[in-house]
């Protein structure tokens, strides 16, 4: 049922009792999870996105950064379960200034391998460049603070999977001073050869940062973890950096779809990773 926020956010709230079942693999504990659809105003307009939090309290805020198939359930249900270990979380839509989400349909027909299929992410992603990706970042942290449900007492967290890697380092140094903590997994071009790579943000950010890298990610450009390791370091910007050497680019996303017949979502590395982000909002939340 529509309403409106004293801050203006037209909202759809229902409560929901969510059980993480199959979200990164796991069957976690149910937890009362408050599932609200909402409206972010940017400088570029509203952007549509889901706000999931505990029914009670305040807590850190998150915010989740898709991969290039967007806001969707699958994205809904990683927010859930982040919300029903005690945190806020917003999951916008990246691609707000082009279509609505979700912008895709049953993924499981989409093939990379067609042209045609490819040829649609082109529009979406181009909407993304640098500047507005620092508008949003400003402008979703903002929307996070003046939630109730938010504690501004603890630092805001990121996390963000395959085109979403780059959007956390960049959310991380955009929002330095607010921001402690960010993971990447299976993040596409951290690391490139113009003057706007991500990894060269690094002595702008002050967050914790974590990189899980694709097995095939590593074997295509296997110095990628080198200069990450390099530039934080330089930068004093605590990173852990591995490799996940059984999994492809995309693993920790149950709905993605499969390649050369193959799926590509792996259980037990998704598993291992939400453990990663665990212990890294634990640490940079504080």
């Amino acid at each position: 049922m529509a309403d409106e926020t004293e801050n203006g956010l037209a909202r759809r709230e229902f409560v929901a009792v969510s059980v993480a079942a199959g979200v990164a693999g796991s069957a976690e504990a149910a937890a009362q999870v408050v599932e609200t659809d909402v409206e972010v105003k940017t400088p570029d307009g509203m952007c549509d996105a889901v706000f999931l939090h505990p029914a009670s309290g305040s807590h850190p805020g998150v915010i989740i950064w898709t991969d290039v198939f967007g806001l969707r359930p699958a994205f809904r249900e990683i927010g859930k379960r982040l919300a029903a270990e005690g945190y806020a979380v917003l999951v916008p839509n990246p691609f707000y200034r082009v279509a609505k989400a979700p912008v895709f349909g049953d993924l499981s027909k989409f093939d990379f391998q067609n042209q045609a299929d490819r040829a649609k992410l082109g529009p979406l992603t181009a909407s993304l460049t640098t500047a507005n990706v620092d508008k949003d970042a400003i402008a979703y942290v903002a929307f996070l603070d003046a939630q109730p449900q938010v504690n501004k007492a603890k630092k805001i967290g990121t996390q963000g999977y395959c085109m979403g890697g780059p959007l956390v380092v960049r959310t991380c140094a955009a929002v330095a001073d607010r921001v402690g903590a960010g993971g990447s997994f299976h993040g596409g071009a951290l690391v490139t050869d113009g003057p706007d790579s991500p990894h060269l943000l690094a002595p702008k950010i002050k967050a914790r940062m974590y990189f899980g890298i694709a097995a095939n990610d590593d074997m295509r450009q296997p110095d990628q973890k080198t200069k990450l390791k390099e530039a934080f370091a330089a930068a004093h910007v605590p990173a852990e950096i591995e490799v996940y050497t059984e999994s492809q680019h995309g693993w920790c996303v149950p709905d993605m779809p499969a390649q050369n017949g193959k799926p590509i979502y792996n259980k037990p590395d998704a598993e291992r990773a939400w453990g990663k982000l665990e212990a890294l909002y634990k640490k940079g939340l504080a």
